[in-house]
């Protein structure tokens, strides 16, 4: 287990960007991707707001034939992924006879799909509910998607459904493979699209806001739902250096817990549990770590557990806190896999994103929480952090080389 991993490609599909340039330049600069929902009618909901991803055009990276067979999760994934192997510089053609896996986290899997199907049937429109429709709705449709796309005769293929932490366990999974010797190349992150049954559950458990997500602030409303796909293409360092290869960052190490606490409460125990492993498992120390890309969504009790959690770690250590959901909403299975391409470029490019629509301090979020401004550091090694219902919680430190 002690073969090194590197990050040789990234690939992102966001309500502030599609593209790794496009989605950076827009998170320094603070901005926003929420806006009003247009994929489905939200007049009988109380909210109406998400980071909705607007112009989305899935003929830019899938021919239509094959388009109308995937469902719009998949269509993000397969777009990521494409824009993440084309970044890493590899061509599957000379990797044929490589072992490349594909591991996918998501929440809701393709639940649009089913909104879709219950529509046609209250209609009686039961006929435009194909076979390839149905196919799509059930959970293994977005790692099958991207492996029948890119043609891969792969020995993993798989999809963990952990909700909003699942993309951090996609990734440490991946790791787990290539140390083993069990992969050679993987394909992992996490999608997710906006669905009215997601946006109406978020609803009813009164955890959202009505427009802004405001993080760590004193006066924070809740979350908002976002959409999109983050891929991250792992491969052994030595087969990077091989190739001369690029890279943007080690993942050095990653860490779990499980509370059992409690379906929807955070326990700030089994936060700490997960942060102190990740460390640990990666080798350092938490006086190591130079910035937190946090879980943030914006909820009373999650935001008030995290940055407690991160003041007992850390001591009198002022680590640099954001949360990126801030800006693109929270993605579910796909928000800690999208994080995890913001860790990567904040290595890369010596800044920090901000925490945007921070105006009042809350003393129970006594943390550095980068309001509304980038900021430029030095970086060695980040701490993504992502917690899920049930008390699921899994963190991953990238490392510079």
């Amino acid at each position: 287990m002690s073969k090194k991993v590197a990050i040789t490609g990234i690939g992102v599909v966001s309500s502030i960007g599609i593209g790794k340039d496009a989605f950076w330049n827009n998170l320094i600069q603070g901005k926003s991707g929420i806006s009003e929902i247009d994929l489905f009618d939200t007049s009988k909901f109380n909210r109406h707001y998400g980071g909705e991803i607007k112009g989305f055009n899935p003929a830019k990276f899938i021919p239509k034939d094959m388009a109308k067979f995937f469902g719009r999760a998949s269509c993000f994934a397969i777009a990521a992924t494409k824009l993440a192997l084309e970044d890493a510089n590899i061509s599957l053609a000379d990797y044929k006879n490589k072992r490349i896996g594909v591991i996918i986290g998501t929440t809701m899997t393709e639940a649009n799909v089913l909104d879709f199907s219950v529509e046609k049937l209250l209609k009686d429109e039961w006929k435009e509910i194909t076979n390839t429709l149905l196919l799509n709705s059930f959970s293994p449709s977005i790692p099958r998607n991207i492996g029948t796309f890119f043609q891969l005769k792969t020995p993993v293929n798989l999809l963990i459904p952990n909700a909003c932490a699942a993309g951090n366990y996609a990734v440490g999974y991946a790791l787990d493979l290539i140390k083993n010797g069990e992969l050679d190349l993987a394909i992992a992150g996490g999608a997710e699209a906006l669905s009215r049954v997601a946006f109406q559950g978020f609803q009813r458990l009164y955890a959202m806001a009505l427009k802004d997500c405001t993080p760590f602030d004193k006066d924070r409303k809740g979350m908002l739902l976002g959409e999109g796909a983050g891929i991250l293409i792992l491969e052994p360092q030595d087969s990077v250096l091989k190739r001369k290869a690029a890279f943007y960052a080690e993942v050095s190490g990653y860490g779990l817990s499980c509370d059992a606490y409690h379906m929807t409460a955070p326990k700030r125990d089994g936060i700490k549990k997960a942060m102190q492993k990740a460390v640990n498992n990666s080798g350092i120390s938490m006086t190591d770590i130079d910035y937190i890309n946090a879980h943030g969504t914006g909820t009373l009790q999650n935001d008030k557990e995290e940055a407690g959690a991160i003041n007992e770690l850390f001591g009198a250590k002022r680590v640099a806190v954001s949360s990126t959901k801030s800006m693109l909403g929270h993605c579910m299975g796909a928000a800690s896999a999208i994080e995890g391409v913001v860790c990567c470029l904040a290595l890369k490019n010596g800044i920090i994103p901000p925490t945007i629509n921070f105006t009042t301090p809350d003393p129970q979020c006594d943390i550095d929480c980068v309001p509304n401004q980038a900021r430029k550091a030095k970086l060695n090694h980040i701490l993504n952090n992502s917690f899920a219902f049930g008390g699921n919680n899994c963190c991953v430190v990238f490392s510079r080389n």
